[in-house]
Formats: structure tokens, C-alpha cells, sequence
């Protein structure tokens, strides 16, 4: 073999040799061991030799894959600490109750996986009588993330421990009658089990880790000791592919996050089939985590399979396990030993020579069942060694056999996640394999029975044993309610008096509130402001130098701006959670602190703030995890609307978040118009959220980059600015040019930045067309259409009540406008209520670059539009004359 470090260019090319002579040797060396004893034993002393480095700290580059084997050899296990033989009946009992609620529920239609859990049985139970600390030591406990398809595996050991009823596995995804359990995991649907929701794929992984991150940022600011928080997520390797899986991983990495765990059972199919036909998942994802910067685990093969190992002296076999993909791999799972003795062994002569030792029985049992995923003294292994690995995540990957102990008409089957039943046959026969006490005769009314060994059952006790020792049931959600006193009416005082003649953006006045808010002596460090960058859009770089980007390494550079007064300072204890450019990222920090006070006892107060167009549209999944997780926060959308963000064109043009906003029930969503609005809101929001009575709710409110004179709170207006709508003011009140007291009326309603222009609009109307208009602020048009829903639900009942949209407007002369900054859908959410007659304005249809003025001609929703548009409602009640519309559109160039 010729000199290659001379033949291939690389970034060693550019480093000075210091001794070419030893270079020279080494890589002689290395041809001859290739020449002598052949390429792989070359290969084989290079990983070596590199694992070595890299265990001595060596700066090299890591190896990203290793061999398709267990990380932790069989003779480094450490001693299992339980009893085998009854944990294998506890979770033969769950195995057994899982399977059989699937196929009692189905007679109803109601589906549910089996296959899922019967594939990850051991890596739940192995953390339940183990590792998974329950939360009646310190209130947090351990983090558990469930795989969304396992849940039937969660829900029957549940029942083996007493938490859920006979009845209630009946009720599986039948909950309408008040007794049912949910499909997957949902807190606000069990609240009192659930705490993470998880089946929306891709979100668990994501969420687990900025839940990690943000347990370390309880810490680090002194208010929750979480130092024995462990967080661990059951994820599919199928799953592994939802981008959100993979996002966060260097963020991981990046700030040592050892109190996360991932488990990625790896029985290398999908939902419709294998993960990676063509290749192996575990090696990519192997290197994927590697890579990132993880502690990786291979737990793959099973007891069985260490005689193979052992015979195997030359490194066939690895070999052979390396370049078997994994559709084939699952085609042996299934086939009899004829064939895995000709297609698997039968392609080498080393191979078919170690084959020629092994029994049939061997062969079977290696290939059909034995996988690491299956043996609890391989996953205690893992677990304990990701338990004590420090500076870096870990995760799991374990093999296992998807469809487990179901029978061979399950087992590595392509369609087994589709399959929702067992024959009583089939069920016959996993009694069997299981050694579960279940007499024939139980079967006798052709349904298959549940099986429970009895409440003072050895099973039972040491299940209940173990899990006292660990801190209690697990997983649970308890939540022990911590009212926060209400912050001083001094942080609201400067909103509710106006800016004077000042100009300020209600964006700038939501920020400026938030600051003094955070200086309240007894709620100030429970607030987290959350921005995915640009910050400084948003006017919050001044709370950079007060309150400190939260950073686990501190600030270890001199900032740039460091002798500027708002400098960028990044802090251990930081309040600001600044994530860099991702939106995901941001809302899963989001989720992680509005659901703090379940998880560890310790009320957070985020605000999340970001580009309007860039939350609902972009996370609008995670805004239903945090419904389901029952989180409380606020959510700010701001450089909101589809006209005030201008030249940035139609991928920044809002117009419809409140759209999408409405349609979570969880969500109260406000378009405030002035800054004493938002002042209102916020002090209502804290009450509803974190006062004597929480309501699991948040809040969404649209903020606006436009500066604009900011009045005072008009008095007697709290009660319509939380319902929703209040009257501002009225013709009479203008100063000038008021309209005649017989003048025809009109009723002005918007929301946000379009109140601007409906007062304009007032002024021209009177002044101009001797019109008088009313202007009305809509702070919330969903606010209004949920009261009026309400109202219409009561009457189903009997129960006759009036919407509050109704009543304000009672009265009200002449018909009604409404106008926002949002398409019609919007404000038209409130129609059927509005007894008068009612249109809107808005701005329908993609956004585009232009000056505010510009893009609002082009919608059509500024003042002389508005103008126009009222003038027309008027003529077609015959109120004005028809030719005053033509006037008006001519005389404002429309």
C-alpha cells in the first residue's frame, strides 16, 4: 500500500508535521497490518484506536457509528437488583390487560395499537420498578415523556396498582359518559395521569428536551431544586423522522442536559412498514446522535445471541449484522430456520462454518425473540449507565420485536399497527407463553376476560413496594395550586394614564409593562420572557442588562456592545429565554414553563413573544399541546395585522392568526387598540390564571409596531374591554364638527390598529357627510362569539340569556361596521348576534410590500374606505341619498 497521508489532501495538509519520519512510520504500519492480515483487521485497530482517543479525551473527531452490537458487552452488565422472575409476571399480567382492552374495544369500532407496547414492555417496566421517580418526595420527580401508542400498556398497570377500574378499561377511548380513558396521552383529558400529551409525533422528543432545559433553569435561578428531575422520553425510530424529533438535539448537547434520557424502541417498523427497508436505523441514528453530541447506547441483542459472539472469531458475524438491512432483518423475524441458515449465514463460508455448531432451537430463538429491548438486566444496563453518564444527554437505542409475544400472526408483521384484535385462539396461546393463571373456562362467553392476580398478590405488593421506594405512582400529575398575590396596581398606572403627547407602539407599551412587572417583589422572578430572536425587534433589549439571558455557561466573552448601556449579557441565573431562530423551539420552552406549576409546584408566569405570522401558523400543533397540557401564559403575536408590518411583504403579512387562534377553546385571544387595554387584560389574565381560583387557560394578544398617541382609560370600561367590546366614544364627544342631532347614525367597531382608522373615519363622517358615528373597540371578537355560544348552549337547557354582544349593542342606532386588520372572518365571528345590520371590513387575500397607507387603500380598510363603506350601508337603508357613495368613492380616488 503507497503513502496515502501524502495521496489525500485534508485539513491536516494545512498543519505543520513536527515529525514526518514518525507520520511516515505509522502509516507504514498500518499498510502493513493490511497487508499481512487483510483490510478489516487494518479497519478494525483504526475504531480501536480512535475509541481509545476518544475515551482519553483526545481531541478527535468521534467515531460516528460503531458495530452493530451491544454498547454494554454481557460481562460488564451490572447485577440486576430485582426479582426476575416476579417482575416478568407483573408485566406479563400488563401485557396480557393492554391486549385485551384493545380487542374488547374494538367490538365498538373505537380501535387502539397493541403492538407498540407489546414490543415495549420491558423498557416501561424495567423504569418502573427501577429508575422512574414518582412525586411524593419533592413534588417534581421524574419527567416521563410516554410513546402516544403505548398508552394501553400504561393504562393496564394502572389498573394492576388499583388507579383505574375494570369498568374504565371497558371505557377505553369511550369517554363521552364521564368514565372513559382517553386514546393516548391527554392531561386534560386525565388529568391526574397524564402529564405530557405525546402522540402528535415528533413534539415528545422536542418537548422533552427544552422540559430538561428548562429544569436546569429552575435550578440555576434558585427557584426549584431539580437536581434529581430526571427526564425521560419513549420514542418510536419511525418517529425519529418528524423534523421536530431531531431539531433540538445540539441545544441538548450544547448545554450538558445529563438529566435527559431518550429511548428510542427500535423494532425497526413504522406504521405501514419498515423504518428504514433499504438500510439500518439504528447506525443512522446512531450517527445522527453521535454527532450532535450524545451519549449513545446500543442495547440490541438479547442473551441468546452471545454464543453467536463468542464463535464468531473472526468478525463475520458483525460484519454480516452490519450490511443486513432492516426490512430484511425483519423478514428473518418471521421466517423458519431453513431460510435464515441459507439467506442469512449461507452468504459466507465463516458464517456457514459457525452456523454448523448452532442448534435449530438457537437459531429461532436469536432471530425470532432475543433482542436487548426484551431482557430487563440489558435495559437496567442502559438505563443505569445513562443514569451515570455526566456532561452530555444519553440516548437509548434498544431493539425489539414489534407485536412481541402476540403470536406469530402479529410479530414483525407490516400491518401489526393496524391490527386492533386477537382471536380467543390467539389469546389461548399468549396465556401460554406468558404462564398466566387464566382457566379456559373464562373464555366461556367468547370474550376475552381481564386478568388481575388480586390486590394482595405478591405481584401487587411488590409493585406497590417498588414504587414506594421510588416516590409514589408513576406516571401522575399532581398539582398542589399555588396562588401568586396579585403585583402591585403601581406596574399598571403608567398604561391606564396614557402616553401623553408621546407616541408609542402597543408593542413597545406590552414590553414596558412586562418590565415592571418583573420588578415585583413577590412575582417578579416567576416571570419568563421567551423570544426566538430579534428581540430588539420587539423593543426588549432593554431588559438584556437587568435581566440576563439565561445561559448554563454565563457570559465567557466580552460582548461587543459591552460599553453600551442596554449591552447583550447572557447570565446562569438569566430570566430571558432568547432560542435563536425557531419558533418550535421557542413554544416548547413556552410549554415547559406555562406547565410548571403541575410539574414541579412552582407557578411561571412566560410570555412568549414573537412575529404574529410566524406562532399560530408555524406551531399551531404545539398550541394544542399546550391546551392539552393545560398550560397558562401569555402568548404575545406582535408587528401584528396584515398592513402594519411594512415592506416585508406577504410571508410576514398577518392577517389571520386570530382565525386560527379561535379555534382553540383553551386560548382567549384579544386584539387590544390602546395600551391601557392591554394593561386591563393582563392584570385580568394574572387573576384568571394564577389567583385563589386558576382556570387552565392562556391568553394570545396581538401587538402592533405602529407608534401612536396612547389616551387614557375612559372610565367605567373594565368589564367591556375583558368581554370583549365597549363603546369609546360617541359623534357628540368630537370637539369639532359634530354632526346634527337628526344626523344619520352609524356604529364604528374595530379592533387593534383599526380603531385608528374608524376615528378618523368619525371625524370625516361628521365633517364631510353629516353622519354620526359611534366608535366601539372590539378588544375581542372571540372573547364575544365564546359568551354568545355560551348563551346559545344554555338555551338548549331551558335557560334564557342575552349574549353581552346583544346588550351592548342594545340600542346602538343605525347599522353596524366592523373593521380590523385581520380577514373579515374575523370580526364576522360576532354577526349573528348583532341584532342590527351588520358588514365588515378587513383584509382578505394575501399580503404584499407597500407603505401602511399603501396596503391599506389596496384592502381597502383605511379612512376614507371605511368612509365609503358606511355611506353605502346608509343608502341601501335609504338614510343617504345612493349618489353620496359615488361622491365619496370620487372624491377619495377609490
Amino acid at each position: 500500500m503507497s503513502d496515502p497521508v501524502g495521496k489525500l489532501p485534508s485539513e491536516l495538509d494545512q498543519l505543520p508535521d513536527r515529525d514526518t519520519e514518525e507520520t511516515a512510520e505509522w502509516a507504514a504500519s498500518l499498510d502493513a497490518v493490511a497487508q499481512a492480515a487483510g483490510t478489516r483487521r487494518a479497519e478494525y485497530l483504526l475504531r480501536r484506536t480512535l475509541q481509545h482517543a476518544e475515551a482519553a479525551g483526545l481531541a478527535l473527531p468521534k467515531l460516528l457509528e460503531t458495530d452493530y452490537v451491544n454498547t454494554i458487552p454481557t460481562a460488564a452488565e451490572p447485577e440486576f437488583p430485582g426479582d426476575e422472575e416476579m417482575e416478568a409476571r407483573i408485566t406479563a399480567w400488563n401485557r396480557w390487560n393492554a391486549a385485551a382492552m384493545v380487542t374488547r374495544g374494538s367490538k365498538y369500532g373505537v380501535g387502539g395499537h397493541i403492538a407498540t407496547f407489546a414490543s415495549a414492555a420491558w423498557l416501561y417496566e424495567t423504569g418502573f420498578q427501577h429508575f422512574f421517580r414518582g412525586k411524593e418526595t419533592d413534588g417534581s420527580g421524574d419527567q416521563l415523556y410516554i410513546q402516544g401508542h403505548a398508552s394501553p400498556g400504561i393504562y393496564a398497570r394502572a389498573f394492576l396498582d388499583g388507579r383505574i377500574s375494570e369498568q374504565q378499561l371497558d371505557n377505553f377511548r369511550q369517554e363521552s359518559g364521564g368514565n372513559g380513558l382517553p386514546s393516548y396521552p391527554h392531561p386534560r383529558r386525565l388529568p391526574w395521569l397524564w402529564e405530557f400529551p405525546t402522540v402528535s409525533m415528533g413534539l415528545g422528543p422536542l418537548s422533552a428536551i427544552y422540559q430538561a432545559r428548562f429544569n436546569r433553569y429552575l435550578q440555576n435561578r434558585s427557584i426549584k431544586d431539580t437536581a434529581n428531575s430526571h427526564v425521560w422520553a419513549f420514542l418510536g425510530d419511525g418517529e425519529m423522522d418528524e423534523p421536530e424529533s431531531t431539531a433540538a438535539l445540539a441545544l441538548a448537547s450544547r448545554e450538558q442536559l445529563d438529566n435527559l434520557t431518550f429511548v428510542i424502541n427500535c423494532n425497526l417498523q413504522r406504521l405501514d412498514g419498515p423504518v428504514r427497508a433499504n438500510f439500518r436505523v439504528v447506525q443512522e441514528l446512531e450517527a445522527q446522535f453521535r454527532g450532535a453530541g450524545w451519549n449513545v447506547i446500543k442495547s440490541l441483542w438479547g442473551s441468546a445471541w452471545d454464543e453467536l459472539f463468542q464463535l464468531d472469531t473472526t468478525g463475520a458475524l458483525v460484519r454480516r449484522l452490519r450490511e443486513v438491512p432492516d426490512a430484511q432483518f425483519q423478514t428473518y423475524a418471521t421466517r423458519d430456520v431453513a431460510y435464515i441458515r441459507d439467506h442469512f449465514f449461507g452468504v459466507n463460508p465463516e458464517l456457514v462454518q459457525l452456523a454448523g455448531v448452532l442448534t435449530d432451537a438457537k437459531i429461532a430463538e436469536c432471530f425470532h425473540s432475543s433482542r436487548g429491548g426484551h431482557e430487563p438486566r440489558k435495559v437496567y444496563a442502559a438505563y443505569k449507565a445513562a443514569l451515570e453518564h455526566k456532561g452530555a444527554p444519553t440516548v437509548i437505542l434498544a431493539q425489539t420485536v414489534k407485536g412481541y409475544t402476540l403470536g406469530a400472526g402479529f410479530e414483525s408483521k407490516n400491518a401489526n399497527h393496524q391490527m386492533k384484535k386477537l382471536t380467543i385462539d390467539e389469546f389461548k396461546d399468549m396465556r401460554d407463553l406468558l404462564g398466566l393463571p387464566i382457566p379456559d373456562s373464562a373464555f366461556a362467553d367468547g370474550q376475552v376476560p381481564y386478568g388481575h392476580p388480586g390486590a394482595n398478590s405478591p405481584e401487587v405488593q411488590y409493585l406497590n413496594e417498588r414504587r414506594a421506594a421510588l416516590g409514589g405512582p408513576a406516571p401522575a400529575r399532581k398539582v398542589k395550586q399555588v396562588a401568586l398575590p396579585a403585583p402591585a396596581d403601581r406596574s399598571f398606572a403608567p398604561l391606564l394614564k396614557g402616553s401623553g403627547k408621546q407616541e408609542m407602539a402597543t408593542t413597545m407599551a406590552f414590553v414596558r409593562l412586562v418590565k415592571d412587572l418583573m420588578r415585583d417583589k413577590e412575582t417578579g422572578k416567576r416571570w419568563v420572557p421567551i423570544v426566538p430572536d430579534e428581540a430588539r425587534t420587539f423593543g426588549m433589549e432593554s431588559l438584556f442588562p437587568s435581566a440576563g439571558i439565561y445561559s448554563p455557561l454565563g457570559q465567557t466573552y466580552e460582548p461587543v456592545d459591552r460599553d453600551q448601556l442596554m449591552y447583550y449579557k447572557e447570565a446562569k441565573d438569566g430570566q430571558i429565554l432568547n432560542e435563536g431562530i425557531t419558533e418550535a423551539g421557542a413554544m416548547a420552552d413556552f410549554i415547559a414553563a406555562c406547565t410548571s406549576y403541575a410539574t414541579h409546584g412552582e407557578p411561571m408566569i412566560p410570555f412568549y413573544i414573537f412575529y404574529s405570522m410566524f406562532g399560530w401558523q408555524r406551531t399551531a400543533d404545539q398550541m394544542w399541546q399546550l391546551a392539552d397540557q393545560l398550560g397558562k401564559g401569555f402568548i404575545v403575536g406582535a408587528t401584528a395585522g396584515r398592513t402594519t408590518l411594512t415592506g416585508e411583504g406577504l410571508q410576514h403579512a398577518d392577517g389571520h392568526s386570530h382565525l386560527i387562534a379561535s379555534t382553540n377553546p383553551a386560548s382567549l385571544n384579544y386584539d387590544p387598540a390602546f395600551a391601557y387595554e392591554i394593561a386591563v387584560i393582563v392584570k385580568d389574565g394574572l387573576r384568571r390564571m394564577y389567583g385563589e381560583s386558576p382556570e387552565d387557560v392562556f391568553y394570545y394578544l396581538t401587538v402592533y409596531n405602529e407608534p401612536k398617541v396612547q389616551p387614557a382609560m375612559p372610565e367605567g370600561v373594565e368589564e367591556g374591554i375583558i368581554k370583549g367590546l365597549y363603546r369609546f366614544n360617541t359623534a357628540a364627544d368630537l370637539a369639532e364638527a359634530a354632526p346634527a342631532a337628526d344626523a344619520p347614525k352609524v356604529q364604528l367597531m374595530a379592533s387593534g390598529t383599526a380603531i385608528h382608522w374608524i376615528l378618523e373615519a368619525q371625524k370625516l363622517l361628521a365633517a364631510e357627510w353629516n353622519v354620526a358615528a359611534d366608535v366601539w373597540s372590539a378588544t375581542s371578537w372571540g372573547e364575544l362569539r365564546r359568551e354568545a355560544l355560551e348563551c346559545d348552549e344554555a338555551l338548549l337547557r331551558g335557560e334564557v340569556r342575552t349574549p353581552y354582544v346583544t346588550r351592548a349593542l342594545e340600542g346602538a342606532a343605525g347599522p353596524v361596521l366592523a373593521v380590523s386588520d385581520w380577514m373579515r372572518q374575523v370580526p364576522d365571528q360576532i354577526s349573528q348576534w348583532v341584532e342590527q345590520d351588520y358588514t365588515s371590513l378587513g383584509t382578505d387575500g394575501f399580503g404584499l410590500s407597500d407603505t401602511r397607507e399603501g396596503a391599506r387603500r389596496h384592502f381597502g380598510v383605511d379612512a376614507q374606505s371605511i368612509v365609503v363603506a358606511a355611506l353605502a350601508q346608509l343608502a341601501r337603508r335609504g338614510e343617504v341619498p345612493a349618489s353620496a357613495v359615488k361622491e365619496a368613492r370620487e372624491r377619495y380616488g377609490l
